[in-house]
């Protein structure tokens, strides 16, 4: 199964991210679409969950929750779009992560482009995009692809879309 990962849209989808999906099978978006058109424009492409943001209305609030717990290969997922990051999660998060156990903990928000394990976890692997829209204060745009194969995340990539103001 393949995935297409992005965050904070902004309400700007760059054309180029429906190129770099076409062969995947499933869109995950983690938060801050902007409007509802941007999952609307995924969710047409391909399958598309997602989770809304902080800077989402209702709008996109009443089509999506803040937070998703699921599974792909047997592989168990919490995503939401204001995780912090391993070894500063808030409250909340934390909670959840230690009721729901995920093997893969998925977010947005900092527009700050992480992947890592976090040992505190049983070394749950930690996904943050980045930003693919145009606001905020991040200087490179930027999605990720990535397979599930056998239960194990494979061929992991980081894709660049440009600068920030382009």
């Amino acid at each position: 199964m393949k995935i297409g990962l992005i965050s904070d849209t902004h309400s700007f989808l760059d054309n180029s991210v429906f190129d770099y999906f076409k062969e995947c099978d499933e869109i995950w978006h983690a938060g801050d679409f902007g409007n509802v058109s941007v999952y609307d424009q995924l969710n047409a492409f391909k399958p598309t969950i997602g989770v809304y943001g902080n800077i989402d209305g209702q709008d996109v609030r009443i089509v999506l929750k803040e937070d998703l717990f699921f599974e792909r290969e047997g592989v168990k997922i919490y995503m939401t779009h204001i995780g912090g990051s391993p070894g500063k999660y808030s409250a909340r998060v934390k909670e959840q992560i230690l009721n729901y156990k995920p093997a893969v903990f998925v977010c947005g928000h900092s527009h700050i482009l992480r992947i890592m394990s976090d040992p505190a976890y049983g070394n749950m692997l930690y996904l943050n995009p980045g930003a693919a829209g145009k606001e905020g204060f991040h200087k490179i745009r930027t999605i990720m692809r990535f397979e599930f194969n056998a239960g194990k995340i494979e061929k992991l990539q980081v894709i660049e879309l440009g600068m920030r103001g382009k």
